[in-house]
C-alpha cells in the first residue's frame, strides 16, 4: 500500500507543489529568507557553541539494517611523503573517506523519497539514475543557516528518552514549545530530541537503529501550520519506528519529502545542547548546517552547529 485515503487527503491538504513556481528544487528551504536569517543571529547572543554532529568514524550508528549504508572508512594513502630528497624539508600527509551519504549527521533531499512515481513539485522518479539526482540534488539546498529551534519532546513528558516507537504528535510539540517558551516562526529550523541517543551511549546501536521514537503522521499538519524551513531529529529513522500502521511504510518521510518539500535531518546529537537549554531555559539559537554540495547526491553530509 502507498497512502491510505485519509492520507492522500492529508498530503493533498499539505502540498507545497507550485508555491515557489513549477521549477522548484528547494521547497521549504525557500523559507529561508533575510528575517529568518537575522532573527538567527539576534538568538545568538552568549557565544556558546554546540556540534550537533555524530563522529565520522568505523564505529558510526550503522549496523547492517540498511543496505549500502556503510560506516565511514578511511584509508591514508600518502604518509610523511617527501617530495624533495631532503627529509627535513616539505613532507605531506593524505587520506581519503569511503561512507554513505547517509551514514552518520545527514541532511535527507528531496529526491531520497518519492510515491507514485513522482518527487517533490511533481519531478518524475525517472529523473534519479545511476549518476544519481538530477533535479534535486543536494547542491540545491544553498547555505543552510537560520533559526534554529530545540523541542525537547523526552524532557516535556517528564522522560530521559522515549520508548521506541513512541509517535510524536503536534499535541507534544507545542508541549515542547511551552516548555521552551519559543514559538517557532516561518523559516525556522527545529530540532527534535527524543533522546534516542541514550543506547548510542549504551553501546547499543542496533536498538538504536531499529526502534525509533519520532515524529508521527499526527505531527505532520503541525509542521506545515508553522512553515519551518527543515526539521531534524536524533534518531535513525525519523519517524517512529516500527511505523504507526504495519501496512503503510514511513508515510511520514513520503508527505514531507514528496509532498510538503520539506527536508528531513537524521542522527543529530542533540544532548548537550538539551542539557544546556535546560539550564539556561535559552531554547533558541543560531543554526549553520549547510551540507556537502555532492553533485546529484540524495543525502547531505553535515556537522551542524548551534550557537547561543
Amino acid at each position: 500500500m502507498s497512502l491510505p485515503p485519509h492520507l492522500q487527503e492529508l498530503a493533498a491538504r499539505v502540498s507545497n507543489w507550485g508555491r515557489w513556481g513549477a521549477d522548484d528544487r528547494r521547497g521549504t528551504l525557500n523559507l529561508i529568507d533575510n528575517a529568518a536569517v537575522r532573527r538567527g543571529l539576534a538568538a545568538a547572543r552568549q557565544g556558546r557553541t554546540f556540534l550537533l554532529s555524530l563522529p565520522y568514524d568505523e564505529n558510526g550508528v550503522q549496523s547492517g539494517e540498511i543496505s549500502g549504508r556503510k560506516n565511514p572508512t578511511r584509508v591514508m594513502h600518502a604518509i610523511n611523503v617527501s617530495y624533495t630528497p631532503d627529509r627535513t624539508n616539505f613532507c605531506t600527509s593524505d587520506d581519503s573517506v569511503t561512507m554513505g551519504v547517509q551514514s552518520s549527521t545527514h541532511w535527507d533531499t528531496l529526491a531520497h523519497v518519492g510515491y507514485g512515481g513522482l518527487l517533490y513539485n511533481g519531478v518524475p522518479e525517472s529523473t534519479i539514475d545511476e549518476a544519481g539526482s538530477h533535479q534535486h540534488g543536494v547542491e540545491t539546498f544553498g547555505p543552510v543557516i537560520s533559526r534554529g529551534v530545540l523541542l525537547d519532546v523526552a524532557r516535556t513528558l517528564g522522560q530521559e528518552f522515549l520508548p521506541g516507537g513512541y509517535p510524536i504528535t503536534g499535541a507534544d510539540l507545542d508541549a515542547a514549545c511551552a516548555l521552551g517558551g519559543v514559538t517557532v516562526e516561518p523559516g525556522d529550523i527545529v530540532c527534535v530530541r527524543t533522546g534516542n541517543q541514550h543506547h548510542l551511549r549504551s553501546g547499543d546501536t542496533r536498538t538504536y537503529a531499529i526502534t525509533n521514537p519520532g515524529l508521527s503522521t499526527k505531527s505532520i499538519e503541525w509542521v506545515r501550520d508553522h512553515d519551518i524551513a527543515a526539521i531534524a531529529t536524533d534518531t535513525m529513522a525519523f519517524e517512529c519506528w516500527p511505523c504507526e500502521d504495519p501496512n503503510v511504510l514511513l508515510p511520514v518521510h513520503m508527505i514531507h519529502l514528496r509532498d510538503i518539500g520539506l527536508v528531513q535531518g537524521q542522527n543529530w546529537k542533540l544532548d548537550d545542547l538539551a542539557t544546556d537549554c535546560a539550564t539556561d531555559g535559552q531554547y533558541d539559537f543560531l543554526l549553520s548546517a549547510t551540507p556537502l554540495p555532492l553533485t546529484r547526491a540524495l543525502g547531505g553530509p553535515t556537522a551542524p552547529i548551534a550557537i547561543k
